[in-house]
This record gives structure tokens, C-alpha cells and sequence, in this order.
């Protein structure tokens, strides 16, 4: 999966976003998810102005259109019919980690301005999916993930077997393996009480803006 955030956001390390406070970025970029044919993660970090999974599913001409209900563990998904239109739906908004299904492999682009607040995920005990924060470039390895939340497991879609890749954290702390992440990565976490990532008082619920754009 690859990533990037343009024009000129490759100007200003993305650690600080937080730090900046303003009015509204007019900054716009993009983030890229390369997909294979059948069932892919993607999320939505840049404001694409979509509120609804059957636009996301239009606009990367998917089949399928689902998220992760933390409450029950099963996906909430909705299906496009044949002659057009869904058989579903339901809301989304900025930061949204999704399941889509595509009949052939593509790019499917997160394109739009910087959002103007950082998504803020509600954690149950048990699994969530949630995405990296994009002024959180030093979340750049999974075991910093869940160190930081913290979780006892931080896994990666694996679109080619269509099975999550998770590693586990020892009891007595470190992680049982590793893998790298990125900004704007959907990842499924699981923790053992429940919670709010990031924190609310913290630096990443902090409004933020690059003046420099």
C-alpha cells in the first residue's frame, strides 16, 4: 500500500500537524490503496465530502461495502446490485476503515483536503478497526501501534489470502512479531477494556492546520 500526501505536505513533517491550530487547511492530497480482485481494506483519511457507504462504493466500483461492528464482531456490509443502486446502507465519515469488494485489480485513491479535526475511535474489549492518524507518521511499525493505544494485538488485511496478519503482545510486554505501517493504514486492534484512541485531551483530537499551505 502505498502512500502520499500532496502537493506540499511533503513539506512539513506530518508529527506536527497537531501542533499547528488555524482555520481550515486548503491543503489537498491524497492517499493511494492498492487493491487486488476480491476483499480489500481501504479507509477514508482525506475529506472526500462522502457520507454514505453506497458513495464509496460507486466511486471505487466496488461490489461490496462493509465495516466492523466492534459490538457484535461480525461486518456490517452492503451489496451493489447488478442494474445499479444497493441493497443497504449506512453512514460513513472521515477516517473510516471499510471492506470493499472489487471484481479486478485497481488504485483506489483517498483524494480530497486534509480533515479538519483527527478521527477519534471509541475501543470495546474485544476487536476494532481503526486507522493511523495522519499526524501520526511515528506510528511506523505495528508494535508502536499498539504500544501506543495500548492493545494486545495489531493486525494487517492481507488482501492476496484475505486473512488478517495480527502479531500479539506478551504479558510481560514486546510482541510476538512485527510488520510496518503507515499513515492512513486500516488496521484491527484489540484491547482488553475499553477505551478512546487517540486520547481525547491528547495531541491528536487537536484541530490542525499547515499555515505553510
Amino acid at each position: 500500500m502505498k502512500k502520499l500526501i500532496l502537493p506540499l505536505l511533503l513539506l512539513v513533517a506530518i508529527g506536527m500537524l497537531a501542533a499547528v491550530e488555524s482555520d481550515p487547511s486548503a491543503v489537498v492530497g491524497y492517499v493511494k490503496y492498492e487493491c487486488v480482485a476480491g476483499n480489500n481494506m481501504i479507509a477514508l483519511p482525506m475529506d472526500q465530502a462522502f457520507t454514505m457507504a453506497s458513495e464509496v462504493g460507486d466511486y471505487a466500483v466496488a461490489s461490496t461495502v462493509g465495516y466492523w461492528d466492534p459490538s457484535t464482531e461480525l461486518w456490517v456490509v452492503i451489496n451493489a446490485f447488478p442494474w445499479g443502486g444497493w441493497d443497504g446502507e449506512f453512514t460513513v465519515a472521515n477516517g473510516d476503515p471499510l471492506l470493499i469488494s472489487i471484481d479486478a485489480p485497481a488504485d483506489i485513491f483517498s483524494i480530497g483536503y486534509l480533515p479538519a479535526t483527527i478521527p477519534n475511535y471509541s475501543l470495546v474489549a474485544g476487536n476494532n478497526t481503526i486507522m493511523i492518524p495522519l499526524n501520526r507518521s511515528d506510528l511506523n511499525a505495528a508494535s508502536l501501534v499498539g504500544d501506543d493505544i495500548p492493545a494486545s494485538t495489531v493486525g494487517a488485511w492481507n488482501a492476496t489470502t484475505e486473512l488478517w496478519e495480527v502479531i500479539n503482545a506478551f504479558p510481560w510486554g514486546g510482541w510476538d512479531g512485527e510488520f510496518p505501517t503507515a499513515i492512513g493504514d486500516p488496521l484491527l486492534v484489540s484491547v482488553d477494556t475499553a477505551g478512546t484512541w487517540p486520547a481525547p485531551a491528547g495531541r491528536s483530537n487537536t484541530n490542525f492546520n499547515l499555515n505553510s499551505k
